[in-house]
């Protein structure tokens, strides 16, 4: 069975621990890093595995090491893994949950070939309907890359595409979770402002939303085909879409994801320069 060290023990790290457990993984396969004392009794508590301080404790004998904590904490943790006895004859695979950080910064750190593959995440993965992207490096093998497929999916779907396409990605589902909870607030704002209590507005706007989306997820139609299929030729929806067009949802759409994929970019290259 393969083994899995976690380092960064916050809410990413504990959601992919618990779905890795319920998905059927053992306990005594899994390890978690956690500096903070209160925090690794909590993580020990409800997941019933085996919570650590050092890194290179976790990554001893570990298959797959993933770094589950915020880019600012990446430099700490390559400094403590570079330490760490990694590589060698045991065939590990570093998976970066690390938002923004190029493969090449971490490659730095490490023997030459480990292989790393770069993920993008998103905050969906916390209830276990999640999506991963990954990009990887160019000393990963399909055989570990189907390790690191099967490692995300226990938390939702997963993609890969090429490292270069990352900061797209980023633009896309990293950020995504943010444009639809602005969506629903102004949907809700917008409901009360029709005279609907607001626990009421939540509940319609919510349940359309997440129907929506699980009708387009699960049906042989486009998004385009399905909105067509609500909207009657001078009825309500068409009212609705014609004031949405009229103010250049799209258009927003389309400069906000560009400006998100950009700043994504800066980032990257900001840390690249460090």
């Amino acid at each position: 069975m393969t083994r899995i060290a976690v380092i960064g023990g916050g809410r990413i790290g504990e959601a992919l621990l618990a779905g890795l457990l319920e998905s059927g993984r053992q306990a005594k396969d899994l390890v978690v890093v956690e500096t903070h004392p209160d925090r690794a009794l909590l993580l020990a508590d409800r997941l019933d595995i085996r919570v650590t301080d050092a890194v290179a404790d976790a990554v001893t004998g570990a298959d797959l090491v993933v770094i589950a904590v915020k880019p600012g904490d990446v430099e700490s943790v390559m400094t403590d893994l570079s330490k760490a006895v990694i590589g060698g004859e045991r065939d590990q695979v570093l998976v970066s949950l690390a938002a923004g950080v190029p493969i090449a910064r971490l490659e730095r750190h490490l023997p030459a070939g480990f292989p790393v593959v770069r993920v993008m995440a998103n905050t969906p993965m916390l209830v276990g309907q999640g999506m991963s992207v990954l990009a990887p490096g160019r000393h990963v093998r399909a055989e570990q890359l189907a390790q690191v497929t099967e490692l995300l999916g226990a938390v939702g779907k997963v993609a890969t595409v090429a490292e270069a396409q990352m900061d797209a990605v980023t633009a896309v589902s990293g950020s995504g979770p943010a444009y639809f909870f602005l969506v629903v607030e102004a949907m809700i704002d917008a409901s009360v402002g029709l005279g609907l209590n607001r626990e009421v507005a939540t509940q319609l706007v919510v349940q359309t939303l997440v129907g929506s989306a699980a009708l387009l997820d699960d049906a042989d139609q486009s998004a385009v085909e399905l909105r067509a299929a609500v909207t009657s030729p001078a009825g309500t929806t068409a009212a609705a879409m014609r004031e949405l067009e009229r103010h250049g949802v799209r258009s927003a759409f389309l400069e906000a994801l560009h400006a998100a994929r950009d700043r994504s970019a800066e980032l990257g290259q900001a840390g690249e320069d460090r």
